[in-house]
């Protein structure tokens, strides 16, 4: 057993991609999970700049990460990547979606795209917290 100094993409791929094959076996009567990602690209040169990811598993949309960048902020992007991830899901199957979130004003507009919370860590970090929110899709 070794403690790593940070990130090992082989290593987390490894302890991923293991449980991501007991738990296909473990819900053997659940279609497998599908990973979700959408591009939120720089109209100037089409390059990434930010958008969504997460997975759509076991009838849940799971929003893993989330990022708009500041100079495209207030222009209704992080509404529209969460819609159409939203809608990509139900189209895999999925009847609800979850996310999580450090960012009270991230949290406000969860909640206003009907996300309502199902549970807090206090002091996460210290001095705030991270919220999970969760929604009914349809």
């Amino acid at each position: 057993m070794d403690i790593l100094d940070g990130e090992d993409e082989a290593l987390h791929r490894t302890i991923l991609n293991g449980l991501r094959t007991f738990n296909a076996e473990l819900f053997s009567n659940h279609p497998p999970g599908q990973d979700l990602a959408i591009a939120l690209r720089d109209p100037r040169n089409r390059e990434a700049v930010g958008g969504l990811i997460g997975r759509a598993s076991r009838g849940w949309l799971e929003i893993e990460l989330i990022f708009v960048p500041e100079e495209f902020r207030g222009m209704g992007l992080a509404t529209q990547l969460i819609a159409r991830a939203e809608v990509e899901a139900a189209r895999r199957g999925c009847h609800s979606a979850w996310l999580n979130t450090l960012n009270s004003k991230a949290r406000l507009l969860y909640e206003r795209l009907g996300y309502t919370v199902f549970g807090e860590l206090k002091d996460y970090p210290v001095g705030s917290n991270r919220t999970f929110l969760q929604k009914k899709l349809g």
